[in-house]
């Protein structure tokens, strides 16, 4: 499982080097392959590992191509979709299209999502957690029903 945020930095080619507590388990159970998309509500990348990208793809093969909607979101996922491969210096590229979908510059984040990661400017990063946790302490919002049972 991924967790944690660190900070991490692109070169001038667009690679990234991933933390090497997760070199190990990422060359063990994938051969170091994995794959990186768009989010689909925020301004970030995902990063899954080849076999979480697996499951995320049999969920999309049952959705149906006359439905708009998961049509839309299948065109999305799986366009942007793009195979990775940690090189022997435990590195990542990530395409342009993709850096310029996230507005990605040399500072990003490479947050821990337990089955994933997602990859933000370091700037929206620390941006969008002042908002997140301005949101939870004012609490005005309504608890979807997985939340209203959560308890840490």
């Amino acid at each position: 499982m991924f967790r944690g945020a660190h900070s991490v930095s692109l070169d001038s080619k667009g690679r990234l080097a991933i933390p090497t507590k997760y070199r190990a388990l990422l060359h063990a159970d994938n051969d170091g392959q994995m794959v990186c998309t768009v989010d689909l509500q925020q301004r970030c990348l995902l990063l899954y590992s080849l076999s979480e990208w697996q499951v995320i793809e049999a969920r999309l093969l049952k959705l149906s191509n006359m439905n708009l909607n998961e049509r839309r979101v299948q065109r999305v996922l799986l366009g942007n979709a793009m195979d990775c491969q940690i090189d022997k210096n435990g590195r990542i590229l990530l395409s342009s299209p993709l850096r310029e979908h996230a507005g990605l510059s040399k500072k990003i984040m490479l947050v821990g999502q337990l089955n994933k990661f997602e990859l933000w400017d370091e700037q929206v990063w620390h941006d969008q957690m002042k908002q997140d946790i301005e949101q939870e302490q004012m609490g005005d919002f309504e608890l979807s029903d997985g939340l209203k049972d959560f308890s840490f």
